[in-house]
């Protein structure tokens, strides 16, 4: 049965539904679209890898510029050129690339020769895809380590032990000021990278005798010495030139032009002697060395310990404290000698002298290769100078009095000396000759209690003494006679008469004369002693000054010394030595030479009393800010 219907709508919608009918069954049939839902769904998987992949570049180029930064950062702060803060100098270069809010972490590590810079950053990157999976943002961090680091840092302290150092407690307070130092920069070094040399100086400056065996040292400097001395000689060693008292060096003046000290060349050997005093060692039991010499040698002079002599590249704080404590104040001031020897041990041209000295054991095998070249090199080389006072004069034998045999005799068995004066041409020894030798012998008792003084014609103990002897003859006779009787002609009284005879006899004196050396008489004899005992008593007392005192001690002046003061602190900075300089209660003139000595004026310290301290403090800490040279 069918039903139709008139209704205009109701046929627009039976005709509508009919039509969706009919699509709907051709489009189950049709297949040309059945791909496109898949593909739909794989663009939608595509566009999220793309957007994850979008999110990480992003990220990674925000940390790549965040670790480019800090890289740059703590290189720059570790650099030991620059004196701001380390961390400062991170954080302002965040600060410059807008990435303050990045850095969580900066640390620095600073030393005398070194500088380690660490820090961290992170970073937040919003997502714009990965978020869709549940992923807001992403994390990225940076980190990085830096360091700068000197090889090695060699100090030589420079310091004045002459005898005003004696006064005002200034010695205590140098003592206390550099032993603080020596700690400081110990603990703000490395092990095996600081070495520390000890110069004590006074008119001279001496030197171990392990270390003076290696120089080419002799009395007069003109002549080659075998470095192989008899480690026991003493006195004068005839094949080498060399006496074994002193173990100091005579400069000269173009010595003070180089840093250098080669132990080839040809160096002249100081005298131990001594201008000052009135002594005589000879005569004790033991005998000893001259008290006060220019020289204080700590292996010949036994008042004096090792900490009068200079104490080579240690890194051992307690020895080094140790010749601290040692140091004693006496002589004159020689600021020149510190100075080249203290230079001397930052030049390379002393490696020769160092490798004996770690064969002896003296020198610790850390140090090798020092002193380091200056080109090339991997060490900062320091120079603290101190003195409280100004340069005075040095003394030295003049050259005629340095070698060979003087005209004084010595016998040491009876102690005694004598004085050869010349040809007695005018018999003043009073033996009827007159060209015999003619000595002078100082009052001295004989071996039979006789007091000899006056003129003879050899040494003491080299001929005879000629005794005279009084005998007594006593014999009976008649003072008076009988003169008349049975008893005529007979002695009524008999007395004593007495005579005497003068028997004369010569003996050998006791003992030997033996003419001495120059740098044996002067060893142990000083200037002054052998002017007033030996000559004064029969010369005229201007000429035996002029003749045996200053015709002997030669000096070298204030002017003169404070040019070769200048030479020797410019020719160290032209190496690129640092050299930093302390006036402790110093004159004007004091000043003025260690200020022109200093490396610039802000290395130059004015200091009284404790004070002292506050300068080899801030010596210490601006080592550790030095620039970088090498």
């Amino acid at each position: 049965m069918s039903y139709e219907t008139t209704d205009p709508n109701r046929v627009t919608q039976m005709r509508t539904g009919k039509a969706c009918k009919r699509w709907l069954r051709g489009f189950q049939r049709d297949e040309s679209g059945v791909l496109v839902g898949f593909s739909i769904f794989l663009f939608l998987i595509i566009l999220l890898v793309g957007g994850i992949g979008i999110d990480l570049m992003r990220s990674e180029m925000n940390r790549t510029r965040m670790q480019h930064t800090l890289d740059r950062a703590v290189l720059a702060a570790a650099d030991m050129s620059q004196s701001l803060d380390p961390k400062s100098v991170v954080r302002d270069y965040f600060a410059k690339s807008g990435l303050s809010d990045t850095l969580t972490y900066v640390d620095d590590d600073t030393g005398l020769n070194y500088r380690v810079v660490t820090a961290r950053a992170e970073r937040q990157t919003k997502t714009n895809f990965m978020k869709l999976a549940g992923v807001e943002a992403l994390q990225s961090t940076s980190a990085g380590r830096a360091e700068e680091r000197i090889g090695g840092v060699e100090i030589s302290l420079v310091l004045d032990v002459s005898g005003s150092m004696g006064s005002n407690s200034r010695l205590s307070n140098l003592k206390t000021a550099a032993k603080d130092f020596i700690d400081t920069m110990d603990a703000n070094t490395e092990d095996g990278k600081l070495s520390i040399s000890i110069v004590p100086y006074a008119t001279q400056v001496a030197v171990h005798k392990k270390l003076f065996d290696t120089l080419n040292a002799s009395i007069n400097g003109d002549m080659d010495v075998d470095t192989a001395i008899n480690p026991n000689a003493t006195g004068v060693d005839a094949a080498a030139n060399q006496q074994g008292y002193s173990h100091c060096l005579h400069f000269s003046g173009s010595d003070f032009e180089t840093t250098t000290l080669n132990p080839s060349d040809r160096w002249t050997q100081a005298m131990h002697f001594s201008p000052w005093s009135d002594y005589d060692g000879r005569d004790n039991d033991p005998k000893k060395l001259v008290s006060s010499p220019v020289c204080r040698d700590a292996e010949a002079y036994s008042e004096y310990d090792a900490s009068s002599e200079v104490l080579a590249l240690s890194k051992n704080t307690a020895v080094l404290k140790s010749h601290i404590n040692g140091l004693k104040a006496e002589g004159n001031t020689s600021i020149d000698i510190g100075m080249k020897w203290g230079v001397a041990l930052l030049d390379p041209s002393t490696q020769p002298i160092i490798d004996h000295l770690i064969d002896e054991e003296m020198v610790s095998d850390d140090f090798a290769d020092r002193p380091t070249k200056y080109e090339g090199g991997d060490a900062l080389k320091v120079v603290v100078l101190m003195t409280d006072g100004q340069n005075t004069s040095q003394y030295y034998v003049d050259s005629a009095f340095r070698t060979g045999e003087s005209n004084i005799w010595w016998n040491d068995e009876k102690e005694v000396y004598s004085v050869y004066v010349g040809i007695d041409y005018y018999d003043y020894n009073d033996n009827d000759e007159y060209d015999d030798p003619l000595y002078y012998w100082p009052g001295h008792t004989d071996q039979n209690g006789d007091w000899q003084e006056g003129w003879y014609d050899h040494p003491y103990g080299n001929g005879v003494i000629t005794t005279s002897e009084w005998i007594e003859h006593v014999e009976a006779y008649c003072k008076r006679y009988y003169t008349w009787g049975s008893k005529r002609g007979q002695c009524k009284k008999w007395g004593n008469r007495t005579s005497y005879e003068e028997i004369t006899t010569e003996v050998s004196e006791n003992g030997e004369a033996i003419r001495l050396q120059y740098p044996d008489l002067w060893a142990y004899t000083s200037l002054k002693y052998n002017v007033e005992e030996h000559y004064e008593p029969w010369m005229n007392d201007n000429d035996a000054w002029d003749d045996w005192y200053y015709d002997v001690r030669k000096s070298i002046g204030n002017s003169t010394k404070n040019a070769r003061t200048k030479a020797i602190c410019d020719a160290a900075k032209a190496k690129n030595i640092v050299v930093f300089t302390i006036g402790f209660e110093a004159p004007s003139d004091g000043r003025a030479v260690l200020k022109d000595c200093a490396s610039t004026d802000a290395h130059y310290f004015d200091v009284d009393g404790l004070e002292i301290s506050d300068a080899f403090a801030a010596i210490a800490s601006s080592i550790a800010q030095l620039k970088l040279t090498q």
